[in-house]
Order: structure tokens, then sequence, then C-alpha cells
């Protein structure tokens, strides 16, 4: 990751600032579609490392696996039944975790 990476620093800062401030902080949509719309996003652009971060974020947010898992379909549909079955695998390994975790915070990763 890039994070603890001087050089990097600029970059960290203004995907804070734009993405975590800026936009998530905006009264339009609540986490939960947010979440959604960004796993849907992500799974199409084919960007497992950040999909994988928001699956578990979306999880977070109050998504279900279920919710997630349509979103998976719907990108299936739309990007290529390949980004759907990658998708989802993210989306089963993340829920499991979060389910471990939640059993047994010691789990956490």
């Amino acid at each position: 990751m890039l994070r603890g990476w001087e050089p990097a620093k600029p970059l960290l800062d203004l995907i804070t600032e734009f993405s975590w401030g800026t936009v998530w902080t905006r009264d339009g949509l609540d986490l939960r579609t947010r979440s959604l719309l960004n796993v849907g996003i992500l799974a199409a652009l084919n960007r497992p490392a950040e999909l994988r971060l928001h699956v578990g974020g979306a999880l977070r947010n109050g998504c279900s696996a279920e919710e997630l898992a349509e979103v998976a379909l719907q990108a299936a549909v739309y990007a290529g039944v390949p980004v759907g079955i990658d998708t989802m695998k993210i989306i089963r390994e993340e829920a499991e975790s979060a389910e471990a975790e939640a059993e047994d915070p010691s789990t956490r990763r």
C-alpha cells in the first residue's frame, strides 16, 4: 500500500480530501447507497484491490451480503461474466471475514 511512503503523501491527501471529505460527506446519498455504487463501479472497472476495501466498507455501512451479491449480478450483465464471478468471490471472502470477526474480534485484519 502507499500509506507511509512519503512521496505518495500528496496523492493520499488528495484522495482523502475529495473522496472521503467532499463526496462521502454530502447529503445527496446515504452511506449504504454510496457503498453499493462504489462496489458496482469498482467491479466494472476491474479494480479488485479497491473493490475488496469497498466491499468491507459496504458491509460496515449496513449493506448485506445479499445486496452486494445483487450488485455482482448486475455487474456481470453489464461488465461481463468474469467481472461478476470475481466480484462475487470478493464479496464472499469479505462477508465471511466480517462474520468471523463478529464472532471473534481477535480475527480482525
